[in-house]
C-alpha cells in the first residue's frame, strides 16, 4: 500500500523500528512491498486456495477506472503478514479480456497506484499441468520471487497422475512446489510456511525454451534500464502494436521502432508471433512433463464417468436445460418466501413507525420513505443469494464451463457466447441478479450486450402488472386447448424474449462490434465444492450489492416519496378531519371503519392528485394522450419508475381504493374510470398497449443501478433506458392506434 496512507505506527513497523508493542505481544515485521499475488488458469481452485488462506480478512474494491473487481486478503504469520490479491483467472499474460489484461498489469507491475509486487503465488491444477505450466514458464521471466501450489492433488492421484515434485522443482529453477488439497486443507501448512518466506526467496533460474527470442531479448535489454524483465521485452517484441511496446521503442531511441520490427522480423518471419512462441514454450513444457508427470492405472472416477456422460450433445442439453429450469424455479419460487417475508417486515415496522409518531411529514417521511426506501432494496436479496448460491456452487463444481460450451454455437447466432445463457436466464426471475451474473462472460462486449438484453426477459416484478390488467380486460376464453389469457401471457415473455436476442444481435452490429473473442475454456472434472469458498463468495456478492447498487435505489425511492407527499393540502386535510368526526357521530363497528377507509382512500387519491407527483403526471399526460393513457396512468408509471410492482400501490392510490386494494376491487375501479366526455379509459387497445409498454421498458432503478455499477459509466443505463422506453412507447402506440382506428 503506499506509504503516505499509513499511521505513524505502521510506517514505524514497516521500517523496523518497532519489533515489541508488549510484553504479551508477538514481534511483527512488514516487508516494505507486502502484496502477492494469487495468480493461475481458471478452475485451477485459485479463489479456494486463496479464502482457505485468508479467512474472512478479506475486502473488495475495483481496480482504478474499471470494473473489474479486486479480491484483496490478509494472511498473518508470526513474524509478518502479507496482503494476498486474488487476480482473474488467466492463461497467459497475452490477455484477451478486460479481466486478464488486469491480471497481466498488476503481475507485470503496470497497474496505476499499485507497488511492485513482493512475490507471486502461480495455483496450478495438478490434473491440468500441461495447461498450468505453460503460464508459470511466464511468470517465472518476470524475476519476482515465485511459489508454485499444486491443487488437486488428491484429484490427480485418483486419476493416475503421479508428479515428482522434486524433478519439478528442480525443472522450474529452484521454485518452491506445494502439493495442497485447499478444499480439505491437506498441505497447507507447508504452503503458508513457504509463503512467509516467499519474498525473501532467490529468484528463479529462468529457463531456456527459445534461444533465438532469448538472445533478442537480451540484445535490446543492453539499451534498456536493468530493471525491465526479459517478459516484458519480449512482450513488446510480440505484439508492435501494445502500450509496452511503445514505451520500449521511446527507451530505445529515436529509431526505436524501427530497431524493434527489424529484429521482430528476424526472430518470427511470416509465422504469427503468438503461434510461434506458444508452440516453442508448449515444446519446454512437454519436455519437463516427460520427467515429472507419471501415468498409472486407474479406476475411472464418479467425476470422470459424470463428465464423459454430460459432454455428449443430446445428454448435455437436456442436462443443462433442467439444471435451467432447477435455477429458475428456485429464483422464482424459493425466495417468495423470502421475499413475502421481508415486505411483511417492512410493513409491519412501516406501521409500527406510524401508529407510534403523529401523522404528518415525519412519520410519512420514516415510514413510506426510509422503511420503504430500505425495504426496497433489501427484497432483492433472496433472489440475489439463491441466484449467486447456484452460479458459484456450479461454478465451483465445474458445470459452469460445460454450461458454456453446450450453448457457445447456440448463442453465437446472435452475437454472444454460451456464457451469456445464465445471466439470460436469471433475468426472467430478477434482471438485477441477471446482470450481476454477466460477471461470468471475460469479453467486455458480449458481457455490456448480455447486460442491455437481459432487461427485456420478463421478470417476476411485471407479474403483478400482467396478472392485473390481462385478468380485467383479456376475457377469459378457450383457444382450442388453451386459454386467452395465458397465450396473451405467453406471448408477452415471448416478446422479451425475442426483443433481447434482437437487442444483443443489434448491439453486436453496430456499437459493440468487434472480432469475435477467443474463447478459451477449460473442461474440468465434476468435483465437490467447497462450502466455505461458497460462503465468502455469497457474502462479498450480498455486500456489494447492498452497499452499491442499494444507494441508488434508496435515494430514488426517497425521492420519488418526496414528489408524491408535497405539497400537502389544508383544504384537504381539513375535509378529511370533518369527514370523519361526521362519521364517528352517526356510525359504529364495521360500517364506522369502512367509513374512515373510504375517506381516508378519497383523501390520499386528492392529496396524490395535487402533489408534484399528480402534477407531473398532468404535464406529461400530453406525452401519452396518444397512447390512450390520462394523467392518472401517467403519474402510476412515473411513481413506479424505482420499481414495477409499485405501480399497483400508485393506481389504487389514485382511483382511492388504498395502496393495498385487492386485483378485483381495484380492477373495478379501472373498468369504469372514463374521460371526461364520458369515453372509457381502459380499452382492449389501451390495455394491450401498456401491457406491451410494461413488457418493453426499461422502469426499474435498481436494474439502472446495477449497469451503471457492473459499467463504471453512466452512458449505458442512460442507452439503455432511452431505447427500451421508446420501444415500449412506439409499441403501445401502434397498437392503441391501429385498434382504435
Amino acid at each position: 500500500m503506499p506509504g503516505n496512507s499509513r499511521s505513524l505506527l505502521q510506517a514505524g513497523v514497516a521500517s523496523g523500528q518497532i519489533t515489541r508493542v508488549s510484553a504479551d505481544q508477538i514481534s511483527v515485521r512488514r516487508y516494505s512491498s507486502a502484496s502477492i499475488a494469487v495468480v493461475g488458469n481458471p478452475n485451477s481452485g485459485k479463489s479456494t486456495l486463496f479464502n482457505r488462506l485468508t479467512g474472512l480478512r478479506q475486502r473488495t474494491g475495483n481496480y482504478p477506472g474499471v470494473t473489474v473487481e479486486k479480491h484483496v486478503g490478509t494472511v498473518k504469520f508470526d513474524d509478518a503478514a502479507f496482503e494476498l490479491i486474488d487476480l482473474p483467472g488467466m492463461f497467459a499474460l497475452s490477455a484477451h479480456s478486460l479481466e486478464e489484461r488486469i491480471a497481466s498489469d498488476v503481475v507485470m507491475g503496470r497497474m496505476p497506484d499499485m507497488e511492485r509486487l513482493a512475490g507471486i503465488i502461480a495455483v496450478v491444477d495438478s490434473t491440468h499441468l500441461y495447461q498450468g505450466l505453460y503460464l508459470v514458464q511466464q511468470l517465472m521471466e518476470l524475476e519476482l520471487p515465485l511459489l508454485v501450489a499444486l491443487t488437486m492433488t488428491d484429484a490427480a492421484e485418483d486419476s493416475g497422475i503421479r508428479i515428482d515434485i522434486e524433478a519439478l522443482q528442480c525443472r522450474l529453477g529452484g521454485v518452491t512446489v506445494c502439493p495442497v488439497v485447499a478444499t480439505t486443507g491437506q498441505g497447507m501448512n507447508a504452503l503458508r510456511a513457504a509463503i512467509a518466506t516467499l519474498p525473501d526467496a532467490p529468484k528463479p533460474t529462468l529457463p531456456t525454451f527459445w534461444e533465438e527470442l532469448s538472445a533478442a531479448s537480451a540484445e535490446l535489454a543492453r539499451d534498456l534500464p536493468p530493471t525491465v524483465p526479459r517478459i516484458e521485452i519480449e512482450r513488446a517484441l510480440i505484439d508492435l502494436n501494445s502500450e509496452l511496446a511503445a514505451e520500449v521503442s521511446s527507451c530505445l531511441g529515436d529509431d526505436g521502432a524501427q530497431k524493434l520490427q527489424a529484429i521482430r522480423r528476424r526472430v518470427f518471419g511470416s509465422e504469427p508471433p503468438l503461434a510461434k512462441e506458444a508452440r516453442h514454450r508448449y515444446a519446454w513444457v512437454r519436455d519437463v512433463l516427460s520427467e515429472v508427470q507419471h501415468s498409472v492405472p486407474a479406476m475411472t472416477t464418479w467425476g470422470t464417468r459424470v463428465a464423459g456422460f454430460m459432454n455428449r450433445p443430446v445428454p448435455g442439453t437436456i442436462g443443462l436445460f433442467l439444471v435451467m429450469a432447477i435455477v429458475f424455479q428456485a429464483v422464482f419460487a424459493w425466495a417468495t418466501p423470502l421475499m413475502g417475508a421481508i415486505e411483511a417486515g417492512t410493513a409491519f415496522l412501516g406501521a409500527l413507525v406510524a401508529s407510534g409518531l403523529p401523522d404528518g411529514a415525519v412519520s410519512s417521511f420514516i415510514a413510506d420513505g426510509v422503511i420503504a426506501g430500505v425495504g426496497s432494496v433489501i427484497v432483492f436479496l433472496p433472489q440475489i443469494l439463491i441466484l449467486f448460491l447456484f452460479i458459484i456452487v456450479l461454478e465451483d463444481s465445474g458445470y459452469l464451463a460445460r454450461a458454456a460450451y453446450l450453448m457457445d454455437r447456440a448463442m453465437r447466432s446472435v452475437g454472444l457466447s454460451g456464457q451469456s445463457i445464465i445471466p439470460m436466464v436469471s433475468s426472467f426471475a430478477c434482471a438485477v441478479p441477471g446482470i450481476m451474473a454477466t460477471r461470468v462472460i471475460p469479453d467486455r462486449r458480449d458481457r455490456i450486450a448480455t447486460m442491455l438484453a437481459a432487461p427485456f426477459l420478463t421478470c417476476s416484478a411485471r407479474l403483478p402488472v400482467y396478472a392485473l390488467l390481462i385478468a380485467a380486460f383479456v376475457p377469459a376464453q378457450s383457444i382450442g386447448w388453451f386459454n386467452l389469457q395465458g397465450i396473451v401471457l405467453f406471448g408477452l415473455y415471448l416478446l422479451g424474449i425475442v426483443a433481447a436476442l434482437l437487442t444483443a444481435l443489434m448491439l453486436k452490429k453496430t456499437a459493440l462490434r468487434g472480432p469475435s473473442p477467443t474463447f478459451a475454456l477449460m473442461l474440468p472434472e465434476f468435483r465437490r465444492p467447497n462450502l466455505q469458498t461458497v460462503f465468502m463468495q455469497l457474502l462479498g456478492r450480498a455486500l456489494i450489492f447492498l452497499k452499491r447498487a442499494g444507494t441508488v435505489i434508496f435515494a430514488v425511492a426517497v425521492v420519488v416519496w418526496f414528489l408524491a407527499y408535497y405539497p400537502r393540502s389544508d383544504a384537504i386535510a381539513a375535509n378529511l378531519d370533518q369527514q370523519q368526526a361526521l362519521a364517528a357521530e352517526s356510525l359504529s363497528g364495521e360500517a364506522l371503519h369502512a367509513a374512515l377507509k373510504r375517506s381516508g382512500n378519497q383523501a390520499a387519491a386528492a392529496q396524490l392528485e395535487q402533489s408534484w407527483l399528480g402534477r407531473a403526471g398532468k404535464v406529461v399526460e400530453p406525452v401519452f394522450r396518444p397512447l390512450g393513457w390520462d394523467w392518472k396512468i401517467s403519474a402510476a408509471v412515473i411513481a413506479g419508475f424505482p420499481a414495477r410492482e409499485v405501480v399497483i400501490a400508485v393506481l389504487g392510490t389514485v382511483y382511492a381504493v388504498g395502496g393495498e386494494a385487492d386485483e378485483s376491487t381495484l380492477a373495478g375501479r379501472l373498468k369504469s374510470a372514463t374521460w371526461p366526455d364520458g369515453r372509457a379509459v381502459y380499452t382492449l387497445p389501451m390495455v394491450m398497449g401498456l401491457l406491451i409498454f410494461y413488457a418493453c421498458c426499461l422502469q426499474c432503478a435498481a436494474t439502472l443501478a446495477v449497469i451503471r455499477r457492473e459499467t463504471n459509466s453512466w452512458r449505458w443505463p442512460l442507452f439503455a433506458w432511452v431505447y427500451m422506453t421508446s420501444i415500449g412507447y412506439v409499441g403501445a402506440l401502434l397498437v392503441y392506434q391501429l385498434g382504435t382506428s
